[in-house]
C-alpha cells in the first residue's frame, strides 16, 4: 500500500473514531436524562427501550417497509430535481437570457417553504405518493439549481482561455473544463438537495401520505404517545442519512472532486 493510500486510510479511521465518540457522548447524555426521572418514561424512554422497539419493528418488517416507502419518494423526487436543476443551472450560467428569465421565478419561489405547499398539493393531487414526491421535487430543485449555477459561473476564466488556446471547443470544453471546475459546487448541491428532500418528505408524509413512510409512522405514533416508536423512526432516518453521506456522497466526491484535483475548492 502506498503512503498516500495509507494516509487516506488513517484519515478515514480517525474520522470514524471521532464520529463514534460524538455519537456515544450524545447517547450517554440522552440516557442520563431519560433515567433521571425528570420526565415520564412514556415520553422519554431509555435507549434499551427504543432499541427493543426498533428491533421488533425490523423483525416484523414494518420499519423496513416504512423506510422503503420513504426512500422511494426521496430518490424519485431527487432524480427529478437533479434532472431539472442541473441542466437548468448550467443553462442559466452560460446564457444570460435564460438566467434573466428564470432567476426572478427562482427568487420568488425559493423562500416559500415546501411544507407550505402540502395542503395545496393534496387538493390538486390527493393523498399518497404523487403529492409527496412533488413536494420533494420542489424542495430539492432549488439547491441543485443554484449550486450548479454558482459553480459554472465560478469556473476560472483563465482555465477557459487556456483550454480554448489549446483547441478545446464546445462539448470538449464543457466536459474537460467546465464540469470539473464546477464539480465542488455540484456535489454540494446534491448534498443540500438530499438534505432538503429528507426534510420535505418527512413533513409531507405526516399529512399527505396515506399509510406508509417514516414521517407517517412518527405522526401516527404521536397520537398514541408512543415516543419509543417515534425515536426508533428518527434513528432510522439518521442512520440512512449517515450511510448516504459516508457511502454515496463520499464516493461521488472521490470520483469527481478528488479525481479532478479540486479538493481545495471543495474544502474552501
Amino acid at each position: 500500500m502506498s503512503s498516500a493510500s495509507l494516509g487516506r486510510t488513517n484519515l478515514r479511521a480517525r474520522s470514524a473514531i471521532r464520529a463514534a465518540f460524538t455519537l456515544l457522548v450524545a447517547a450517554a447524555a440522552y440516557e442520563a436524562v431519560a433515567r433521571s426521572g425528570a420526565f415520564p418514561k412514556a415520553l422519554v424512554p431509555t435507549l434499551p427501550t427504543v432499541a427493543h422497539t426498533l428491533l421488533d419493528m425490523l423483525l416484523d418488517g414494518t420499519m423496513l417497509r416504512h423506510a422503503l416507502y420513504t426512500m422511494y419518494r426521496v430518490l424519485v423526487g431527487m432524480g427529478v430535481a437533479v434532472a431539472i436543476g442541473l441542466p437548468l443551472g448550467i443553462l442559466m450560467a452560460r446564457f444570460r437570457a435564460v438566467e434573466g428569465f428564470f432567476m426572478p421565478l427562482v427568487a420568488v419561489l425559493m423562500p416559500i417553504p415546501s411544507f407550505a405547499w402540502v395542503p395545496l398539493f393534496i387538493l390538486w393531487f390527493g393523498l399518497g405518493n404523487t403529492a409527496t414526491i412533488l413536494i420533494v421535487v420542489y424542495a430539492a430543485t432549488f439547491p441543485m439549481l443554484l449550486n450548479t449555477w454558482t459553480g459554472v459561473r465560478s469556473v476560472n476564466p483563465i482555465w477557459l482561455r487556456a483550454a480554448g488556446a489549446m483547441g478545446a471547443r464546445g462539448t470538449n470544453l464543457f466536459w474537460k473544463v467546465i464540469v470539473p471546475g464546477a464539480s465542488p459546487f455540484i456535489v454540494t448541491g446534491v448534498r443540500q438537495a438530499f438534505l432538503r428532500a429528507w426534510i420535505a418528505v418527512v413533513g409531507a408524509e405526516m399529512i399527505a401520505a396515506s399509510a406508509w413512510g417514516l414521517g407517517w409512522v412518527i405522526f401516527d405514533a404521536k397520537e398514541f404517545l408512543n415516543a419509543d416508536i417515534m425515536l426508533a423512526s428518527l434513528a432510522v432516518i439518521g442512520a440512512i442519512g449517515f450511510a448516504f453521506e459516508r457511502l454515496v456522497f463520499g464516493s461521488l466526491e472521490r470520483a469527481t472532486v478528488m479525481r479532478w484535483g479540486m479538493v481545495r475548492a471543495a474544502k474552501g
